[in-house]
């Protein structure tokens, strides 16, 4: 059930959601198709006119800058964006991108990494690692990056980091994480217990994503499943996640073992939110959650 007091916004995006997800069925929108229309939270919002997009390569990844006006020129925030591993790029993201940019203060970047079904695993790991690498490369210490990621975004992100711990390398400041996806056998009680209440996902959805992605890796593995990963050693975490969500219990199970870990994490819950609300930017929650998680990645990172 969603909250009363959810805004105009978040109820109208649930119930066009509710109509989407029971139309689903195998003679939808061709990839192709899916690809060009796709936006986090259902509906395209542009970025603000005077936010600059442009166009890069780090290390042979295409990728984006966006810079709002008045960033920190030497700081920078690594956008690691969802969509199932299938879906997603500037297109989709430069608004939520640019708001959360705005918010921390620093200048982001958003990796095209390789999307399954043509590329899975560990294709898209590969091409966030490498942009970290050029981002570092650059002369950008560390310590004057963060990292963010939603959905499938929250997966890459925390493998991006225990891939980086295990190979001696330096860690960014802080990480952000929207609705993670970091149990791709897809276990957590929420799965089933929550299926109903989500808007937008099923077990036989996030099942199939997982697969996809995985490819003839094993779905356990903790490059594929960060939540089956070590996570000493991480920075400083916070997760936001909607109540009404199939992954619920991926992003409270995340937070509990990188606390028992010893890593500083937070665990944020939308009451009556769904999956990827921060990127609904007509809505007050998103803004709110977005504005706590650049404050949240300024302290974390010496910056507030």
């Amino acid at each position: 059930m969603t909250s009363t007091t959810t805004s105009p916004a978040i109820e109208r995006t649930i119930a066009e959601s509710r109509e989407r997800k029971h139309k689903r069925g195998p003679n939808g929108p061709s990839l192709e198709d899916r690809r060009a229309s796709y936006a986090p939270g259902g509906r395209p919002f542009p970025a603000p006119p005077e936010v600059r997009i442009e166009a890069t390569e780090l290390a042979g990844v295409p990728a984006s800058w966006v810079v709002p006006p008045g960033v920190a020129d030497d700081r920078v925030l690594l956008f690691v964006h969802g969509g199932g591993f299938t879906l997603g790029s500037i297109d989709s993201y430069a608004e939520l991108v640019a708001r959360l940019a705005g918010a921390t203060g620093a200048r982001a970047v958003v990796p095209e990494y390789r999307l399954v079904p043509e590329h899975p695993f560990p294709a898209g790991l590969d091409d966030v690692r490498a942009a970290w690498g050029a981002v570092r490369a650059s002369g950008v210490p560390a310590s004057s990056v963060v990292v963010a990621g939603d959905s499938a975004g929250g997966n890459l992100v925390p493998a991006l980091l225990v891939a980086l711990r295990d190979a001696g390398e330096d860690l960014p400041a802080a990480a952000y994480l929207m609705s993670p996806f970091v149990d791709l056998t897809c276990s957590g009680t929420s799965m089933t217990e929550r299926e109903d209440r989500d808007p937008l996902f099923t077990l036989d959805f996030m099942r199939r994503t997982a697969t996809g992605y995985a490819g003839n890796t094993d779905l356990t593995d903790p490059l594929v499943s960060p939540l089956f990963a070590p996570l000493h050693g991480l920075p400083p975490l916070l997760v936001q996640v909607g109540s009404e969500e199939v992954l619920y219990s991926d992003a409270e199970r995340l937070v509990d073992a990188a606390r028992a870990a010893g890593v500083d994490a937070t665990l944020e819950v939308g009451e009556g939110m769904l999956h990827d609300y921060q990127a609904i930017a007509d809505a007050p929650e998103a803004v709110a959650a977005t504005d706590r998680a650049g404050a949240f990645l300024r302290r974390a990172a010496g910056w507030a």
